[in-house]
């Protein structure tokens, strides 16, 4: 199988070190750690998102102490994206805690805001959560240098509106998770040749013709849509 490539943004590369390679190709047609702040989790609660960049950053040593204590405190579970296109409502699976938990603390920051699908391949996927404004890169330094481990065996597939993550190159023979990137499958009934190397951790529950709709706006070199296909604001809903 061959491996899939993800298509990124120089200046997000320059800016913040976080190059993602691996990112789903779709299947020819043959056949089908250190301790966290823990007074930023004491009932449910975080620091306010200023405090945070000057106090605490996400790192390969503290993330996943990070979010298997950020899961603890979680009782929302599902994301709606607000595009340029419209709205869709993602909801994110409790069995595959260190994602979901990046997912929505991500949504929380604000990151994804005014970021881009910035990669859309025709019923296949769309990719969202870069960007070429120097803003998105801004925030990622902001947040941290991390990823996240694969986490395939909880009996998720790569059906159609299921939400994954990509994989980065940075050191990462393990197909590592890029954790602020992800994708949604537009295949019916699924893109199953990605089970096994990348992390489904959610699901589109609503909205999925905004996901359609996305993934038919004309494109052009490199998967990139032809007119910017901005996520307007990324909000949790409690």
């Amino acid at each position: 199988m061959r491996f899939p490539k993800i298509i990124i943004p120089l200046l997000a590369l320059v800016l913040t070190g976080l190059a993602c390679k691996d990112t789903p190709k779709p299947k020819k047609n043959t056949q089908e750690t250190n301790r966290t702040p823990k007074d930023s989790l004491k009932q449910g609660q975080q620091p306010p998102a200023e405090e945070q960049k000057d106090t605490f950053r996400l790192t390969e040593d503290n993330a996943i102490d990070f979010f298997f204590e950020y899961n603890k405190t979680l009782e929302a579970n599902k994301v709606k994206m607000t595009t340029n296109h419209g709205s869709f409502v993602i909801e994110l699976y409790d069995n595959v805690p260190y994602h979901k938990a990046n997912f929505i603390y991500l949504a929380r920051q604000g990151y994804f805001d005014f970021t881009q699908f910035h990669r859309v391949v025709k019923d296949f996927i769309i990719q969202g959560g870069n960007s070429d404004d120097r803003k998105t890169a801004k925030k990622r330094t902001a947040i941290g240098r991390y990823l996240l481990p694969p986490d395939t065996r909880k009996g998720h597939r790569h059906h159609r509106g299921t939400v994954s993550m990509p994989s980065s190159e940075m050191n990462n023979p393990h197909m590592l998770a890029s954790p602020y990137e992800f994708f949604i499958v537009v295949k019916d009934p699924g893109s199953y040749h990605l089970d096994g190397d990348y992390t489904p951790f959610g699901r589109v529950v609503q909205g999925m013709n905004v996901v359609d709709k996305i993934n038919a706006q004309p494109v052009g070199k490199g998967d990139w849509p032809s007119q910017n296909i901005y996520i307007e604001k990324a909000e949790v809903l409690e």
